[in-house]
């Protein structure tokens, strides 16, 4: 039975955060993200693996540079060159919104390249057509339900419905697919295992930060289509965390999350590609940490005192072993008047060691006293004044009662 190497959401052309590399002219950034890449192929060529199944998202848009065009390519013909036959799924920052553009993966059905097979529209491959990819005498014994990312503009012309409709397209897309996944398990051999690979978001699935998938832009494809008993294994690409869907139960349903952290949502997010060995009714993982992984640091700190502010901030930085290299984000609050006081150069002297450092300074505004419509500050007494300061500015009421009374010494000493 298949050893299929499952990984997704590469997205190697990201380089929000760092400079160039002078050698190759890429992004330094994206040096990441290919090291990640080249890790999973290494991984796949050295282990013999019998498929390699990415589940969309190459690039983080569908009109990537030429020259992420040409790193993305040359790991696929590495496949390619060693015999893996290569299964890439298109997802939604893989496809135009267009109709009748060319998708960013296009050109390797165009070229026609050995061992690998483009998965841009839904629909059933049998294994007499998936072994075609391989190796002479390897044949690929598994069949494959294919459900790339399809635009909410193609589905409702697809279905003649208007796309503003979501509510009624949704429904719609849900009996359609729910229509062909019945017709495409009725016509599997029952005796190969069979693999559904969807670049989707799933019910029940976690964003980073722990926000569940619900109702919104994206088509939500239900559950029991994913976990559906018939299959031996649900491949999942879209979201960037990783997480098993239907645990200590079959068919396993994966995300195996991004190659790379993307943004400080994924701060505390280790990353995975796995390998997969299926099985009729029995499937085993195999997760594989990615250990070439930039770290993200995002600290926040609220001042207490305005003595020593560098020295406050040093006290909750990481050992200097992990701030190395890492991308830090501070984020410093403090009350707006001690503005002043922040030597913004010796706190980046902090971070001289670190990749990126982002300081974010967060200043609180003291609250404004708000009076009734029917009153003016003239008409206050100053000890009337100083207790509504007390109290706006959030002055425990013991210590209200000590300095409205040190107040009223000061303002009528004679009384």
């Amino acid at each position: 039975m298949p050893k299929i190497l499952h990984f997704a959401d590469a997205h190697i052309d990201i380089a929000t955060y760092g400079r160039r590399d002078p050698a190759s002219g890429l992004p330094l950034r994206v040096h990441d993200f290919l090291n990640s890449l080249d890790e999973i192929v290494e991984t796949a060529i050295n282990e013999k693996v019998d498929c390699v199944l990415f589940a969309g998202d190459a690039y983080k848009d569908q009109n990537p540079a030429p020259t992420y065009q040409r790193e993305w390519g040359k790991r696929i013909m590495r496949l390619s060159a060693a015999g893996i036959p290569t299964l890439l799924l298109v997802g939604n920052h893989d496809v135009s919104p267009a109709a009748g553009r060319a998708h960013a993966l296009a050109e390797f059905d165009t070229l026609q390249v050995p061992h690998v097979m483009i998965l841009d529209q839904p629909g059933f491959i049998s294994h007499e057509e998936l072994s075609q990819l391989a190796p002479k005498g390897k044949p690929l014994e598994f069949q494959l339900i294919a459900l790339p990312w399809i635009s909410r503009s193609a589905m409702a012309a697809a279905l003649e419905i208007g796309a503003r409709d979501t509510k009624t397209l949704y429904k719609s897309m849900e009996a359609k697919l729910a229509q062909d996944l019945e017709k495409w398990l009725a016509g599997a051999d029952p005796d190969l295992p069979t693999v559904l690979a969807a670049h989707a978001s799933v019910e029940g699935a976690v964003y980073g930060g722990e926000r569940s998938v619900s109702l919104g832009r994206d088509f939500i494809l239900p559950k029991s289509v994913a976990a559906d008993p018939r299959l031996d294994y649900t491949a999942l690409g879209h979201i960037h965390k990783k997480q098993e869907l239907n645990p200590k139960k079959h068919p396993p349903v994966i995300y195996p999350g991004s190659i790379e952290r993307v943004d400080f949502g994924e701060a505390g997010d280790k990353k995975f590609f796995l390998i997969a060995d299926v099985r009729k009714g029995e499937t085993k993982l195999d997760w594989r940490e990615l250990m070439k992984i930039r770290p993200f640091v995002d600290l926040h700190l609220k001042l207490t005192s305005s003595e020593d502010i560098p020295e406050q901030i040093h006290k909750i930085l990481p050992p200097e072993k992990k701030l190395k290299g890492a991308i830090l984000r501070l984020v410093l609050e403090y009350p707006r008047s001690w503005e002043p006081l922040l030597d913004e150069t010796a706190i980046r002297t902090l971070a001289e060691d670190t990749f990126e450092f982002h300081f974010q300074k967060a200043p609180i505004y003291e609250p404004r006293l708000r009076l009734a419509k029917d009153h003016t500050v003239g008409e206050l007494s100053p000890q009337e004044l100083l207790d509504a300061y007390w109290r706006i500015s959030g002055t425990p009421e013991h210590e209200i009662q000590e300095l409205n009374q040190l107040a009223q010494e000061i303002l009528d000493p004679d009384e």
